[in-house]
This record gives C-alpha cells, sequence and structure tokens, in this order.
C-alpha cells in the first residue's frame, strides 16, 4: 500500500466535529515522506544484503533450548518464531521476542550462529518491557500524524509507557486530544503492521532524522558505534535498539491514561516537552481486568486518601511541596518517632545539617556536573559585599552561587571531615531527617510519592573496608525490619557501573562484590540492573509496593 493511501486510510471519521482541526491534514508532511522514502530503499538494500549472506553461509547451526532441548537450524534463515512455531503454536501467539545468548532480540530476526535460545513472554518482566515499548512506538506513530509531534523519546516503565514530543514552544497536549490519539494507536494495532529492524550507519542515520533535531542529538551523544538500528512500523522511523514485536496486531487492548509536561535535559538548552502516558495488554480482556483492578487501586490513592481525612493538601502556590494539615501531621511526627526509635537502636547519631551550600561543594562532589539541572541554585544576597577576614562568618565570594540541597551526602561527609578522628570512631552512623529540594519537572511530580521539597530518613556509614559487610547486612535487616512493620512488599535489585563513573574500575568491582554477596547472604529474590548505579557508586534499589498497582523506588547505597 502506497503511503498516501496509508495516510488517507488512518484518518479518523469525526475528527472534525471533537474540534480537533491538527488531524485534518490532506497529505503526510514533507519530512515524513522523506524519511520513509529514504528507509525503504535502506530496508531493500539490507534485504538484498542479508539473502546474499545466507547463501554464502548455508549452514547448519546448533540451538539450545531451556530444559536441554536441542534442535538445528540454517544460519542465518532461521528465525526464533519459526522455532516457536515447530514446538508449539500456543508459544508461537504468545512469545512477544527472544533472548539469544542471554541478549534481547527480535523473533523474526534470522540467528546467524550457534546459540542458547529463550522465549520471553508478557508474563515476564522481560516482556513486558518488550511489549510495552512496541507500544509506545505505537503511541509516537499516532502522535505524528494527529499532532504532527516531533518524537523525542519513548520507553516502557514498571507500568506502562509513555512518549516524550514536542509540539512547539507553546503548543501543549489537551485532555480532548486523548481520546482521538487513542483511537488512532486502536487503528495502527488492527492493522497488524510488521515491525522492522534496519541497520544504519551514523551517516543515514543523521539523513533519516536531519529533521528531528533532538533524534540528531542523540545520535551525536549515544551511536558510538559505526552503525545503529532504526525500526520502521508503518509510517513510522524510530531510531532504537529493540526489540519488538513481530508486529502490531499482537497488541489486543491499548489505553491512553495521562497527558502532562517533561522536559528534554540532554545537551543543549532545555525544551519543555509533552509526554502521554498509556498502557497495554495482548487481549482487550485483560485491558478491561486491569481498569477494573485500576478502579478499586484508586479508592486506597494516598491523594484521596489525604485530602477526605484531611491528612494534607498541595497548592500552586507551592508546587511540589506539600502542606501538613493537623492529623497529618501527627500521622508524620508518629513515623518518625518510629524511625528515629530504631536509628537508636542500631547505633545511628541523628545530626542536622544546613540546607544552602555553596556551588563549590556541589562541584567537588560531582553532582554539579551530573545533577545541577534538578538542584535549585540561587545568587547569593551578600555576594556584591567584599568577604570579611575577621568574621567567623564571610560572605561569599561575588561569583559564587548557592544551591539548595538535593541530597544530605557532601554535607554528611563535611561533618565527618571537620575534625581528624580515630578508627576507634568507626564504624559511624549519622541520621538526618533534614528537608531536601530537587528541581523535579512538573509533569512527574505525584502527590507524595515525588515532590520537590520533602524529608527522608537519610543515613550514611563512614566504615573501615574489613567493617563494610557487616554494614551491609546491618542496613539490608533495618529495611526489611521496618518494611514488615509498614506492611510492604518489596524487590531489590543491585544497580552497578554507570558510563560517566567517578572513581577508579578496580573500587567499583569490589563495591559491586560487597554488595552482591550481601544481596545472596539476604535471602530475598534480587535482579541485576547493569549500568543503572549513581556517578559515585553502586546501589541497592528497594522497589516498594503497596497496592497492585502503586511502586516506587527507594535507593540505598
Amino acid at each position: 500500500m502506497g503511503l498516501y493511501q496509508r495516510w488517507r486510510r488512518l484518518r479518523l471519521p469525526g475528527l472534525q466535529a471533537c474540534g480537533l482541526h491538527t488531524a485534518a491534514v490532506p497529505n503526510p508532511p514533507h519530512w515524513l515522506v522523506e524519511r520513509l522514502g529514504l528507509f525503504e530503499e535502506l530496508w531493500a538494500t539490507q534485504v538484498k544484503r542479508v539473502a546474499s549472506i545466507a547463501e554464502k553461509e548455508h549452514r547448519t547451526i546448533k540451538i539450545a533450548l531451556p530444559g536441554g532441548q536441542k534442535v538445528e537450524a540454517v544460519a542465518w534463515n532461521t528465525t526464533p518464531y519459526q522455532l516457536a512455531q515447530q514446538i508449539s503454536s500456543t508459544l508461537a501467539n504468545t512469545a512477544v521476542a527472544a533472548q539469544v545468548n542471554g541478549e534481547p532480540y527480535d523473533l523474526e530476526r534470522p540467528l546467524e550462529t550457534d546459540c542458547d535460545l529463550r522465549f520471553l513472554t508478557f508474563d515476564s518482566a522481560e516482556g513486558k518491557a518488550v511489549f510495552w515499548h512496541s507500544s509506545t512506538h505505537v503511541l509516537g506513530a499516532a502522535a505524528e500524524q494527529l499532532l504532527g509531534a516531533v518524537l523525542c523519546r519513548g520507553p516502557s516503565t514498571e507500568c506502562g509507557f509513555y512518549h516524550d514530543f514536542f509540539l512547539g514552544k507553546d503548543r501543549t497536549i489537551r485532555g480532548s486530544e486523548l481520546p482521538v490519539l487513542e483511537r488512532i494507536c486502536q487503528e495502527l494495532t488492527a492493522a497488524a503492521q510488521p515491525f522492522r529492524r534496519l541497520e544504519a550507519s551514523q551517516d543515514q542515520l543523521r539523513q533519516l532524522f536531519k529533521d528531528n533535531p533532538f533524534k540528531l542529538r542523540l545520535i551525536e551523544e549515544k551511536v558510538t558505534g559505526p552503525t545503529a538500528t532504526v525500526y520502521g512500523c508503518g509510517m513510522l522511523v524510530d531510531l532504537c535498539r529493540g526489540p519488538h514485536l513481530r508486529h502490531t496486531g499482537q497488541i489486543g487492548g491499548l489505553k491512553l491514561l495521562t497527558n502532562s509536561s517533561s522536559v528534554w535535559k540532554s545537551s543543549g538548552a532545555p525544551e519543555t516537552l509533552q509526554r502521554v502516558s498509556g498502557i497495554s495488554f495482548p487481549t482487550a480482556k485483560e485491558l478491561r481486568a486491569w481498569e477494573e483492578w485500576r478502579k478499586e487501586a484508586e479508592l486506597r490513592d494516598h491523594r484521596r486518601i489525604g485530602k477526605e481525612q484531611e491528612l494534607f493538601f498541595f497548592h500552586e502556590l507551592s508546587p511540589g511541596s506539600c502542606f501538613f494539615l493537623p492529623r497529618g501531621t501527627k500521622v508524620y511526627n508518629a513515623l518518625v518517632s518510629f524511625i528515629r526509635a530504631e536509628y537508636a537502636r542500631r547505633g545511628f547519631l541523628e545530626v542536622k545539617t544546613p540546607m544552602l551550600f555553596a556551588t563549590k561543594l556541589w562541584e567537588l562532589s560531582g553532582h554539579w556536573e551530573h545533577y545541577q539541572e534538578d538542584m535549585f541554585a540561587l545568587q547569593s544576597a551578600g555576594s556584591d559585599r567584599p568577604a570579611s577576614s575577621q568574621s567567623d562568618h564571610p560572605t561569599s565570594h561575588p561569583t559564587d552561587t548557592l544551591a539548595l540541597k538535593p541530597m544530605n551526602c557532601p554535607a554528611h561527609c563535611l561533618m565527618f571531615a571537620h575534625r581528624p578522628r580515630s578508627w576507634r570512631e568507626l564504624p559511624l552512623r549519622l541520621a538526618d531527617f533534614g528537608a531536601l529540594h530537587r528541581a523535579e519537572a512538573s509533569g512527574s511530580l505525584g502527590g507524595l510519592t515525588r515532590l520537590r521539597c520533602f524529608q527522608q530518613d537519610d543515613a550514611h556509614i563512614f566504615c573501615a573496608p574489613n567493617q563494610l559487610e557487616a554494614e551491609i547486612r546491618g542496613c539490608l535487616d533495618f529495611l526489611r525490619s521496618v518494611y514488615a512493620v509498614l506492611g510492604f512488599s518489596f524487590r531489590l535489585a543491585l544497580s552497578t557501573r554507570p558510563s560517566g563513573f567517578l572513581g577508579e574500575p578496580c573500587l567499583w568491582d569490589q563495591a559491586e562484590q560487597v554488595l552482591q554477596q550481601a544481596l545472596e547472604e539476604f535471602g530475598e529474590p534480587w535482579d541485576l540492573n547493569p549500568g543503572d548505579g549513581a556517578f559515585y557508586g553502586p546501589k541497592v534499589s528497594w522497589k516498594l509496593y503497596w497496592t497492585a498497582f502503586d511502586s516506587v523506588f527507594v535507593l540505598f547505597y
């Protein structure tokens, strides 16, 4: 089907009756025509190249399946989907992607050599990630067609997906547009459009996305090898690692949930983006069941309970900050008293630290380089007055900027280093209930789970290397006992060294080994998140659950 025929087929009736004139586009924009045309040319070239390789390297390869079963396949010809069909029609219908030697792999991508093969379904966390990532591509295609959106990023999340896109300086998503956007998504899933994986050179990538400055920045920053992959699906072409579903028809139920704003924080000036989030399932029945569960969860939503029981509220004049009413303050103080008693019982010493620090501290700690955009900074009121060497509190250097602390780590380091320490003082455990401030994007704020001003039971332990394992075990036990009292279930994950890390690799390796050993001895199941550690150290993440749908990450370093 030609491009213009596909475009007309996807134009939905009744859009103008809804008052939405953005969709009444007689023809696709020129950049979409050019991009898709170049993709088709590159795709045809790749198909010929793969066919030539398959002919030259025609040989039998050995495929190891779960359970010890081994089957034969033909290199550069047999696909994981074909092997799934041989195993059972049920597996072929429910598989969303494959893993080849532990790496994510498209079901329709030919196998190249001997390998271990595993199939992913929606029932697994990895399968959900693939399913929802494919769903966000569908949302991106709909946003391009309805809104003329410039796509930025569209990841899967723990409970669905979202897509960020740019509509211009003053254009936002209206709530009335979500149902129409959802209908276009449903049209795209009904069309069962295949996902096609294309390997492109850096020059080809820049040509494909020459009209998208956000993708060009990503290519410049993220594409370090000679090639990267893009995926085509219908009229959509997007930079993506994959893998994806075989086709959009595997998405049986899709619903868009919210629209909000977000911020593009790559290199260059920040840009305000529009974010649309959604959820999807293999069948419409599963979506309907989720909607029923969601109604039940909303009855237990803490924001609803806080309002009805007069515990707390939020106000537009202090966005992202909570006003605790008298009843809520009683609950808050009870929680603080509970944690304070636990700290004392476990040998922690409570301290108080300032809220404002010169940016020199954050530069020294590395936070200014890695976290500056998430911090509130202000010029010192006395910066135009000369510093006095006679004063105990000299004024700042004229060029100094002050920043509200977003975390307590550097302040506690200053406290530890303010005088010489003896090994007899170790381990030194410091606890702090001070207020923290983070410049969260307005679209990411969510009740008490994501705020710009908040207090946390934050603590740091200074210890000798030979005390490290015992201290980590103590912290894990501390957290488990507290969550048991509060009725939380949790899931652990070890996040390891990211790109752009600080420090020596050998120290990172030692720290990761100690954390891994502690997790294995702890006895609770845990996952590995490679490259997701903080820039200054690996971390153990605690994902807490308090209803069927709500979860939050609590990070322990």
